[in-house]
């Protein structure tokens, strides 16, 4: 989950530079990057700079390189991103390559700066995005019973975890699960939703999805000592004990940084709720039905395609404790330090920068449709 956490926590560690492949031209030539960088933002600009890859962020720590990283510094330091669009509409300047076509973008933190952030930039009369591919790349929260902290999941299903009714758990009546339970519901009992549904749940192009995790499935990700200590304590849970690796799994995002056994079964139970038991809950943040909202109403005016749509995020510390250990006093800790944080940041570059090479590499192959 994209949480608050103390900037000591990052420990960057030593990282491993990937090379982007060259390409034969530039995909903006420098008359077209200059007449850009004329226009003003939030303008009418007679020129555009075409992007075939988004890289979607969500947040910085410190400067954008130098320092401690967050989810853009390794992005900015290892692509250079040579043109700098000032983007005073949304929560940091975007950065473009022209020799690529690849833009990144830094939403900030939560929901409601995503869904903003991703509609502004869809709005931008600067950029060609009609037929960009975007990748969400991010740090989350991962429930043990799937993966281990440092592993990175692709996921298929994003889901809400904002859009409810709540009741106090203290006033809540006799047999209920749970006092948060779904509009239009008669309680957490309810079967399943109502159809259609209203921004509680979207499904991301499948076919795309199962593409990014076969192109990425062997690559061996980075592990660390402190991973290892700390994943040897969930005792019981085979998949938490496992070194990081690369798998398929579905996300819930909300805005409270929850955390424990009994909200993590909550979150598996939403997720499977809400998709109609086909979703599997694996990672939490805060962000991702905000963007995918955006993209769909972006997708509605020809300014986005909803389909080019991906979401990696990878676990920088678990969902609940281990066995034995107490939510409070184990949420407190991490909250000074993630122990999958300096893994979790490294992995998501070396699995995204592959999936952007090749999607940029090959944009013959891939600039008409989505690969199936």
């Amino acid at each position: 989950m994209i949480r608050p956490f103390h900037k000591a926590a990052l420990l960057l560690g030593a990282l491993l530079t990937v090379a982007a492949p060259a390409h034969a031209a530039p995909v903006a030539d420098a008359a077209t990057v200059a007449a850009v960088k004329a226009c003003l933002p939030a303008r009418p600009c007679a020129a555009r700079l075409p992007v075939r890859v988004v890289v979607v962020t969500m947040f910085e720590v410190g400067a954008d390189t130098g320092d401690k990283p967050g989810e853009f510094q390794l992005w900015r330091e290892r692509r250079k991103f040579p043109v700098t669009l000032p983007f005073p509409q949304g929560w940091h300047d975007l950065s473009y390559d022209p020799e690529t076509g690849v833009l990144a973008m830094v939403t900030g933190m939560g929901s409601i700066k995503s869904a903003t952030a991703a509609l502004a930039v869809g709005l931008d009369d600067r950029l060609d995005l009609s037929k960009a591919y975007w990748l969400v790349a991010g740090i989350a929260g991962i429930d043990p019973q799937d993966a281990s902290i440092g592993s990175a999941a692709w996921a298929h299903y994003l889901v809400d975890g904002d859009i409810a009714h709540e009741i106090d758990a203290r006033e809540i009546p006799a047999g209920w699960t749970s006092g948060y339970f779904a509009l239009h519901s008669k309680g957490p009992a309810d079967p399943a939703p109502l159809d259609p549904v209203n921004g509680e749940m979207f499904e991301l192009n499948p076919a795309l999805a199962d593409w990014a995790f076969a192109l990425t499935k062997g690559i061996k990700l980075a592990d660390d000592p402190q991973i290892a200590k700390e994943r040897m304590r969930f005792t019981g849970y085979p998949n938490a004990q496992k070194p990081p690796f690369v798998l398929k799994g579905d996300n819930l995002a909300a805005m409270t940084f929850w955390h424990g056994a009994r909200l993590n079964d909550w979150a598996n139970r939403w997720t499977k709720f809400w998709t109609r038991g086909k979703g599997e809950f694996v990672t939490s943040a805060m962000e991702e039905t905000g963007t995918i909202q955006s993209l769909e109403y972006l997708s509605k005016v020809g300014r986005a395609d909803r389909n080019r749509v991906m979401v990696l995020r990878a676990g920088s510390n678990f969902t609940m404790p281990p066995p034995g250990a107490d939510p409070a006093g184990y949420l407190l800790r991490e909250n000074e330090g993630y122990a999958g944080m300096t893994a979790a940041l490294e992995n998501l570059y070396k699995l995204g920068s592959v999936v952007v090479d090749e999607l940029t590499a090959h944009w013959e192959r891939y600039e008409q449709a989505p690969p199936r």
